[in-house]
């Protein structure tokens, strides 16, 4: 009953500034439930997909409940473009970092002091400083909300040591309430987090991983450049991340792709900060731009418009490959994504785990990583089931990926899939992949002979096929979900309710006997908004629309989408607003950006359509 009320008390004021502030006339899917909680003074963890609406989560509380909220992120730019955002929005915030001048700081101080702000964004590294954290506890510090909490977990693909003490921070800011959100996080990670910040159990919302909008597919490399050529032919016009393993593969992609007319540029850490920062700025103020980068880009990029992402070689882990992708489509409209491998790509991540300095807890969960990866690489079925299951979320054949889109050559794996079952049975589910791939070829090995199990039935019963093939098989049997991989326990392979059916002939199973080829496609993916059917890139209207935004957001340095998401300008193409009471209605306009934007806008609305 309490929490009825509760609901009943706040729905209204919060569906107020939903609509007001953020211009938005209803919640997506998992937001109102974690807001009510948050409101009602309850910690949260929440791992909702990217592009679910993470930062309304924590913005809109600060709002409804006063008093001023600390935002963990990661990254400056980040930082720049949120505060930003919520500016232009009408809200009263700002941030903590070197990038500031002397007014910012000012300003900010200034609205410390008066109460005025209500979300203060700041790095874990300034706030690991003990004197930064005394000084803000001076204010009415009442939520602490962190961004990519996976790296506070040693488990995360992404671990920052300073992370890991924002625990010691929320105890020195008077145990805060505290709130933290990420896209990826497994059990493990999850467990990890929950260790480190919170001194009881959060509540836990996990809102999925899918994002059905963004189209999976993956392709053996033959002819790199050419192959990401014909896909970005596709894409001509839009704006879209190709990611390179290497700094030397950046630049020599991105000169490759200006020269055959993309509006292509290089990101890498090995640039200097004003390189880096002057192409990040052009590819979130314009339309078009394609960025070439390491995985040095992209944390905290929040570009809602970018319509594809591209891996020229396998990424570092399944973790990075769907936090990568998800990058694109943010703003729930067709992306588009391609992720080209090869040996050579799994020999090179497999070496970087093995000379790495983590310790050898860690790179057995990253061997596990990459290995399930891999997996994704050769699965026999649809590439967003096998993805989504590594995350223990089941779904149907999603009909857009490459797998159910073009198909594969399959044969009768059943026999193969028992072998390797059995060997997995035989052995007590124990032991990992090279074990009983060893088994299965029948090499006698030192620990085979010390275990006794070159006397198991099942040695040397797959010694018609290579080592390579076994593993490939292996990844297939994993991919289709016939045995799981225990991460917690030195990566034992164990079988599954559905391996047993198997395993017992009551069921079969069907793999992959060749490498799936490029099939061309003509249709090109461009920007469809959800409503929107007939509305096409080239459109005039649109196009004026978008020369606008470049112009403001150039005029006041902040990302195009500061201005108006691509989804905010289909929306005004097909409203057609004459009124200020009409451009009202348009999708992302707020009060403060109807009262800053709206005349210039339907001015250009009304030079075109009249």
């Amino acid at each position: 009953m309490t929490d009825l009320l509760l609901k009943a008390s706040i729905a209204p004021d919060s569906h107020r500034i939903l609509n007001d502030v953020f211009g938005f006339s209803s919640f997506r899917p998992g937001q109102e439930e974690i807001v009510r909680t948050i409101i009602s003074g309850e910690d949260v963890l929440a791992i909702m997909p990217t592009g679910a609406g993470k930062s309304l989560c924590y913005q809109l509380p600060a709002l409804l409940r006063g008093g001023l909220t600390i935002v963990v992120s990661p990254l400056i730019a980040l930082m720049r473009d949120q505060v930003a955002q919520l500016r232009n929005n009408g809200i009263e915030a700002g941030s903590l970092n070197s990038m500031n001048d002397d007014e910012e700081n000012d300003r900010v101080r200034k609205a410390l002091r008066n109460g005025e702000l209500r979300l203060l964004y700041a790095s874990p590294e300034r706030l690991a400083n003990n004197e930064a954290v005394e000084w803000l506890s001076r204010f009415s510090v009442n939520l602490l909300a962190i961004d990519e909490a996976h790296c506070v977990s040693q488990w995360g693909h992404d671990f920052r040591p300073e992370y890991a003490l924002l625990g010691e921070v929320r105890r020195r800011l008077g145990n805060v309430q505290t709130v933290a959100f990420t896209a990826t996080a497994d059990e493990a990670t999850r467990s990890d987090i929950i260790a480190r910040l919170f001194e009881s159990e959060p509540q836990l919302f996990v809102h999925g991983f899918d994002r059905p909008n963004i189209r999976l597919a993956m392709r053996a490399k033959d002819q790199v450049r050419k192959q990401l050529a014909s896909f970005l032919e596709r894409h001509r016009g839009d704006s879209g991340i190709i990611y390179c393993a290497t700094r030397d593969s950046t630049e020599r992609l991105a000169e490759q792709l200006a020269e055959a007319g993309f509006h292509a540029l290089p990101y890498h850490a090995g640039m200097s900060a004003q390189d880096r920062a002057r192409n990040q700025d052009i590819f979130l103020q314009e339309d078009g731009v394609v960025m070439v980068a390491t995985v040095a880009f992209g944390m905290g990029i929040d570009k809602p418009d970018v319509r594809f992402v591209a891996h020229a070689a396998l990424p570092k882990s399944i973790e990075a490959y769907y936090q990568e992708i998800g990058r694109a489509g943010r703003d729930g409209a067709p992306a588009n994504t391609l992720t080209l491998y090869g040996l050579d790509d799994m020999r090179l991540r497999r070496q970087q785990i093995e000379q790495g300095d983590a310790s050898d807890d860690q790179k057995r969960v990253e061997r596990q990583r990459l290995n399930a990866l891999v997996a994704l690489c050769e699965a026999p079925r649809c590439r967003r089931q096998t993805l989504l299951a590594y995350f223990d979320e089941q779904i149907e054949p999603c009909g857009n990926c490459d797998l159910c889109q073009e198909g594969v050559s399959l044969f009768d794996g059943t026999l193969d899939a028992q072998k390797l079952m059995s060997a997995i049975v035989r052995t007590g589910e124990r032991f990992g992949t090279e074990h009983l791939v060893n088994i299965l070829v029948g090499e006698e090995t030192e620990a085979i002979k010390r275990l006794g199990h070159h006397e198991l039935k099942t040695f040397g019963v797959g010694a018609d096929r290579t080592k390579n093939v076994w593993r490939s098989l292996v990844r297939q049997i994993y991919a289709a979900g016939l045995i799981n991989l225990d991460l917690a326990e030195f990566g034992r392979w164990v079988v599954t309710e559905r391996g047993w059916l198997v395993l017992k002939n009551q069921e079969r199973i069907e793999l992959r006997s060749e490498v799936l080829q490029p099939r061309e496609t003509k249709k090109r993916r461009g920007f469809k908004a959800e409503q929107i059917d007939d509305i096409e890139p080239e459109n005039e209207l649109l196009r004026a629309l978008k020369a606008l935004r470049t112009s403001l957001a150039k005029t006041q340095n902040v990302p195009a989408y500061v201005i108006f998401p691509d989804r905010t300008l289909y929306d005004i193409v097909a409203r057609q607003p004459r009124t200020l009471d009409d451009f009202a209605e348009v999708h992302g306009v707020g009060k403060s950006k109807l009262d800053r934007y709206g005349e210039a806008f339907l001015e250009v609305v009304g030079s075109i359509s009249s």
